[in-house]
């Protein structure tokens, strides 16, 4: 077993870092990471709303499928 992640072993370009989902009361979300990178969302591993790390911008951020 490796102690280095997937991404790593494979040489596939991601973060390390997790990203902070902000909720603006235009109903927008904007996000950032915490290793400040400029990689698109999807190639993060983690992501959180950022209510868990006391920010007070909104709230928390729902996500809902369309019917």
């Amino acid at each position: 077993m490796s102690d280095v992640c997937r991404e790593c072993r494979e040489d596939l370009e991601h973060c390390h870092g997790t990203l902070v989902h902000h909720f603006r009361s235009t109903g927008s979300v904007f996000v950032e990471c915490t290793e400040d990178c400029v990689m698109p969302d999807g190639l993060h591993s983690f992501s959180i709303d950022c209510e868990a790390v006391g920010c007070g911008c909104g709230g928390t951020i729902v996500a809902t499928a369309a019917s």
